[in-house]
């Protein structure tokens, strides 16, 4: 990079979360970050004053807002990223799940696709859906999964009990949907000796699941305290119908869980050989994956452990990332 002040970037996300906070740690390591975070016309205001004042858009999912600045920056000359994550590559009509179901927001987010000078995806999976939404060749798409510290996530010891815990941020319907829950409950209720744990679903839609007495929903908790939620659980269970690199599978993995998933998105890549893979929405498939978890060694749980922590080291996005940053900086 040049002598002098460091560079400026603006991140925009429409909401926090432990990896958006983990890139803005990173780039400031090197950069001088600032960011535009939340939803309504205040928050896109504040996006796109922003971009007045940055020499670089990084925009965490392909939001409103984010589409929006890319396309401003665009015009002022800076330069744009977006981080595909797996929602904003979403067109689930049956389910009115993501932008590209809206016309006007569908013409915005393919704008800001094929004018971006970087896409980074998680997943190889997301490509394939950018490419198809956008319908464009993909030229600007790069993969880097997101990182986790096995020095943070690992297990915390103790006893584990012979039941399944599953973690999943749920505060509408569609995303109940989208994340399997209602698979999950009705795998649970056709193995009743099971005990089945969730973390994480709004209470308000617990009733309508009518979930069976072996399944206990808890609410969200802090992040911190997943580490002792996941070193308890035997088999955690990922039943997504959508995903891009699921955060809490890798985490449950690293911890040392046997894992079992749906193949959505970056999940089977995810647990490879070390757990069982269902169809997504299948749930006779996914009690049978979820019995050979119960059923296999210990051994798997840390077969796991070292699956994640070598595929997807955070020392690999922090370095990385700032490199690929650098280099949309030297063509300015």
């Amino acid at each position: 990079m040049n002598a002098g002040p460091p560079r400026r970037v603006l991140l925009v996300s429409a909401f926090d979360a432990s990896y958006i906070a983990e890139d803005a740690a990173i780039l400031a390591t090197r950069y001088d970050v600032r960011r535009a975070t939340g939803h309504g016309v205040v928050a896109l205001v504040h996006a796109l004053t922003g971009v007045l004042a940055t020499d670089i858009v990084y925009c965490w999912f392909l939001s409103v807002y984010g589409a929006a600045a890319v396309l401003l920056a665009g015009l002022l000359g800076r330069r744009s990223v977006i981080v595909l994550g797996g929602v904003d590559v979403a067109d689930d009509r049956a389910t009115g799940y993501g932008l590209w179901i809206s016309p006007w927001k569908s013409s915005l987010a393919r704008r800001a696709l094929r004018s971006a000078d970087l896409v980074l995806v998680v997943s190889e999976t997301l490509r394939e859906d950018a490419i198809r939404l956008a319908g464009y060749d993909g030229g600007n798409i790069r993969h880097l999964p997101t990182g986790y510290d096995p020095q943070r996530w690992t297990p915390a010891g103790g006893d584990r009990t012979p039941g399944v815990l599953c973690v999943a941020a749920v505060s509408d319907l569609p995303r109940l949907g989208v994340k399997g829950i209602d698979v999950l409950v009705e795998a649970a209720r056709r193995m009743p000796e099971v005990p089945v744990t969730v973390i994480g679903v709004d209470v308000r839609f617990v009733a309508s699941l009518r979930p069976p007495p072996n399944v206990t929903f808890l609410p969200a908790v802090a992040r911190d305290e997943l580490r002792g939620h996941y070193s308890k659980a035997k088999v955690y269970c990922q039943p997504s119908r959508r995903e891009g690199l699921p955060n809490a599978l890798c985490e449950a993995m690293l911890c040392g869980c046997i894992p079992v998933a749906t193949d959505a998105g970056g999940s089977r890549h995810a647990v490879g050989e070390t757990g069982y893979i269902a169809p997504a929405g299948d749930a006779p498939a996914l009690v049978e994956a979820l019995r050979l978890a119960l059923a296999a060694p210990p051994a798997r749980g840390e077969q796991a452990h070292l699956r994640i922590a070598g595929l997807f080291p955070l020392e690999r996005r922090k370095s990385e990332l700032p490199a690929l940053l650098d280099r949309l900086f030297s063509t300015t």
